[in-house]
């Protein structure tokens, strides 16, 4: 019997390296598929005003039917998009650090640091790993992975992804209602910007869907918590499709 699909996606300016810790605890129950969003690792750099329709069509041809499709902060807002229009795609939807239908107060701080990036790159890439990893005890080379990744991004390309991120859980709130898959909304407690109120928000905005808080954790769930976040996700998609 084949094992079920698992597809992992990225956050913005990051890659499917982020995902290696969580892939290796998920490999030997599940097929793991983590690809590069458009403009991201791999892939060419996007165009200014790439949409977020464009990066779902970017990685949807390549998401069996059936899968169990996780995102990670700009990756969550891919999933559920890809979740609205091309259900036939998905089993079960899991949202992690995700923002959802932010208010005028957390728009305006995602957009002061969307104007960051903007005026200089590499000072934003250094707040962003602060603000991440610090105080989490995730070791000096994993951070310096990330930072090579960050870095690494085509500029323009990554602003254009990060105006999607800043600017899509508006366009994508009125329609989570119709999202009817099962459904996981997980965060960090100490996540500053895709905070715990914001993953409540949006399980409640979802038809069937939990929320779950990981305590002490911060943005980088994934890379800082592998263990504690993989517990949650096959724990749910074992009560859902009886893995």
């Amino acid at each position: 019997m084949s094992k079920p699909t698992v597809v992992l996606l990225h956050g913005v300016g990051l890659d499917h390296t982020m995902w290696e810790p969580t892939a290796a605890l998920l490999a030997d129950r599940f097929t793991v598929l983590a690809p590069d969003l458009p403009g991201h690792g791999t892939r060419p750099p996007v165009h200014d005003g790439v949409t977020l329709a464009e990066l779902a069509a970017g990685v949807a041809d390549g998401i069996p039917a059936g899968s169990h499709l996780v995102g990670f902060s700009l990756g969550a807002l891919v999933a559920q998009y890809v979740a609205l229009h091309r259900p036939e795609l998905v089993a079960t939807l899991t949202s992690v650090s995700s923002v959802c239908a932010r208010t005028a107060e957390e728009r305006a701080s995602v957009l002061d640091r969307l104007r960051t990036a903007e005026a200089d790159f590499p000072a934003s890439a250094a707040a962003s790993l602060k603000r991440w990893y610090d105080g989490t005890g995730v070791a000096a080379d994993q951070v310096a992975r990330t930072e090579a990744t960050l870095l690494a991004n085509d500029t323009g390309s990554f602003l254009s992804c990060y105006r999607v991120f800043a600017t899509a859980d508006a366009e994508l709130a009125p329609d989570l209602p119709a999202i009817a898959v099962p459904a996981l909304a997980v965060t960090g407690e100490h996540d500053p910007g895709s905070t715990p109120e914001m993953t409540r928000r949006l399980a409640a905005a979802l038809p069937d869907c939990r929320a779950e808080i990981v305590p002490g954790a911060r943005h980088m769930l994934p890379v800082e918590r592998p263990e504690a976040f993989t517990d949650r996700l096959t724990t749910f998609i074992g009560e859902c499709a009886h893995v």
